[in-house]
């Protein structure tokens, strides 16, 4: 059955917030979960609240966040390059979304997809491999769900396999460029590598990896292993 829909509001996009400035205003548990991802990101994260949880006090205190302990005012956005508002107040909402929209700033108003100008998705991650569920914010039950059915199928075998991919395509990209180049990377995608991780043959790994990139493959795999 084709959807009524023709057109789809949100593209799907992965941002480098390292070093970024993010504002959340909130300080409750829900602003506490927005933040600590974006902490993990790498943004530069300023929390406008009068107050905040103790997790949330004790970042702070570690340098890890901004606080500015207060409301929120006009032109608490200048310079930032993505806005999340976690409180539950819907004047403050309305007037975070509008400023976002003057300045050009990206804002998320949380569980209110009619004032975002992207939402967030819910994700899987292992290690550098992150799988991202959207419903256009219609159902964030359904992509909770449908988050917990792929952490099931996709464990931490995963991790390992993108970390050695990734390693392994920066010897081969040392050793020649082009067409063999390409070729070689798209050997290195084997779904075997998966069995032999989770069954602890890195001996076999070892000898694969070897015969595609050499030797220096080698040191890879092991310590992958520790």
């Amino acid at each position: 059955m084709k959807d009524s829909s023709d057109r789809y509001g949100y593209v799907p996009i992965f941002c480098d917030l390292r070093g970024r400035s993010v504002v959340v205003i909130g300080g409750g548990n829900v602003a506490e979960r927005k933040i600590k991802g974006l902490v993990e990101a790498g943004a530069a994260v300023t929390v406008i609240s009068p107050e905040v949880t103790p997790l949330l006090s004790g970042m702070v205190e570690q340098g890890l966040v901004q606080l500015v302990p207060r409301q929120f005012q006009n032109g608490d956005l200048h310079g930032a390059w993505l806005v999340v508002a976690a409180t539950d107040d819907e004047a403050v909402q309305k007037s975070v979304y509008n400023e976002a929209q003057e300045r050009r700033i990206f804002c998320n108003v949380v569980d209110k997809p009619e004032v975002c100008s992207f939402i967030v998705p819910s994700t899987v991650r292992r290690g550098d491999l992150c799988l991202a569920i959207s419903t256009g914010g219609r159902s964030p039950a359904l992509a909770k769900a449908l988050r917990k059915d792929l952490e099931k199928k996709f464990g931490p075998e995963w991790s390992v396999m993108i970390s050695l991919i990734g390693k392994l395509r920066t010897l081969i990209l040392e050793d020649c460029q082009g067409k063999e180049a390409g070729e070689r990377c798209s050997g290195i995608a084997d779904p075997a590598i998966l069995k032999w991780i989770e069954k602890g043959d890195w001996k076999r790994l070892e000898d694969w990896a070897a015969a595609i990139c050499g030797d220096r493959a080698r040191t890879i795999v092991k310590e992958l292993q520790q």
